[in-house]
């Protein structure tokens, strides 16, 4: 009982820590798309490719997306056991959409490319996030979790295109759904974790998305100091790199 309790507190702290982040975004301004995000250091056009590098680069995903959409159906019985095949089979998928979603938008960069780009993310965020909950939090509807989290993410950025096509862009719920659950990762890997879990590989990850974060940042800086690449071409490499790190760690750990 004693057990059940202290498990019980500890979600109670973890939706008390989303209500305080979701109320803190309310204090916020609405924070429209800045402009100068289109503008990408790396503009070269090679074989009538706009922005060539910024979208070949986008090649892993749909290279690591397939590869984990086919594990995730046909070699991971230990998912079926845990009832998370779908939430891994849509995070993969969410993967593979990036690739194509991303190398749209990157032809030619805007707003409305920008959405395809961001919606297959959300869906990898959301999905990566409800394995998590389901694998350390609680076993219990994880497809009720996974469809609720995708339905939030969806709308995040459905909100944030019709207000940017009305003038009054709002990222702010956007920007709530994919930094929170970066937030709470950490937070439930420390206050879940089981003797039998390997939690390695998910630091890894996070390590790796921050990485990618970092890059994307400093996407002009890189260029000009390598010349041959560019921060965000960078960033879309670390950024595939964290679902083979997670491809691997299943492979690994979950059919043993």
């Amino acid at each position: 009982m004693k057990k059940l309790i202290n498990v019980q507190e500890k979600v109670k702290m973890l939706l008390f820590l989303v209500l305080i982040g979701c109320f803190s975004m309310t204090f916020l301004k609405p924070i429209a798309q800045n402009i100068s995000y289109h503008l990408f250091a790396d503009t070269r056009n090679l074989f009538s490719v706009p922005h060539f590098w910024n979208v070949l680069s986008n090649l892993p995903f749909l290279v690591i997306g397939s590869c984990g959409m086919f594990y995730s159906l046909y070699k991971m019985k230990a998912l079926i056991r845990l009832n998370l095949q779908v939430n891994y089979f849509i995070f993969f998928t969410g993967i593979f959409l990036t690739g194509i979603g991303s190398a749209y938008y990157h032809i030619a960069p805007d707003n409305s490319t920008l959405v395809w780009d961001r919606l297959p993310m959300t869906i990898s965020f959301m999905s990566f996030f409800s394995i998590i909950i389901g694998e350390f939090v609680s076993q219990k509807n994880p497809r009720l979790i996974l469809f609720s989290l995708l339905t939030i993410g969806i709308i995040s950025v459905v909100y944030w295109y019709i207000t940017e096509q009305k003038g009054c862009g709002d990222l702010r719920l956007y920007i709530a759904v994919q930094f929170l659950p970066l937030l709470l990762i950490p937070i439930i890997l420390l206050l879940f974790k089981q003797k039998d879990q390997n939690t390695t590989y998910i630091w890894f990850v996070l390590l790796t998305y921050i990485s990618a974060k970092v890059s994307e940042t400093y996407d002009h800086e890189i260029y000009h100091a390598l010349k041959f690449i560019s921060g965000h071409s960078i960033k879309h490499f670390f950024a595939a790199f964290a679902p083979l790190i997670f491809l691997y760690s299943i492979s690994k750990f979950k059919n043993n």
